[in-house]
């Protein structure tokens, strides 16, 4: 004879899977606006001469910020002029999708983590670990993920 789950097991199911779900990588269950600064990438990618996905100009990334490509699951940061660095979006703490760059900072909205634009080492907890390095490549102007 099997019994049925008792509801507190249910509920907790439930609330768990939502708790897990609303702090992933997911479409839009970070938490975070599609109007934050530094928000997506705007219109379609596209491909490139050497056959990468196109996410931006160079000239849309600013010198000592960068910027997030929620959709792409990727930030795009200039440290120093003409020299373009790229890091995952998802923040190594929980899983969210870092929103900001600011200050020198990749920034999570979740919990407060900070990932420096240099190298996406950690610059504020509570992550422990940096964001993994992504690659791209420039081709003349076109900023291109590889």
């Amino acid at each position: 004879m099997t019994h049925p789950a008792p509801r507190r097991t249910v509920l907790l199911a439930t609330g768990a899977a939502a708790l897990a779900a609303g702090c992933g990588g997911g479409s839009g269950g970070d938490g975070s606006s599609g109007g934050s600064s530094g928000g997506s990438s705007e219109g379609a990618p596209s491909a490139g001469a050497s056959g990468g996905r196109t996410l931006a100009r160079t000239s849309e990334i600013p010198v000592g910020g960068g910027k997030v490509f929620a959709d792409r699951k990727v930030v795009v940061t200039q440290p120093d002029r003409g020299a373009f660095k790229a890091f995952s979006a998802i923040c190594t703490h929980q899983g969210c999708t870092v929103a900001t760059v600011a200050d020198g900072t990749i920034n999570c909205p979740c919990h407060g983590s900070e990932f420096r634009i240099t190298d996406g080492s950690v610059a504020g907890g509570p992550a422990t670990r940096p964001l993994p390095a992504e690659r791209i490549t420039v081709q003349g102007d076109s900023i291109e993920l590889a």
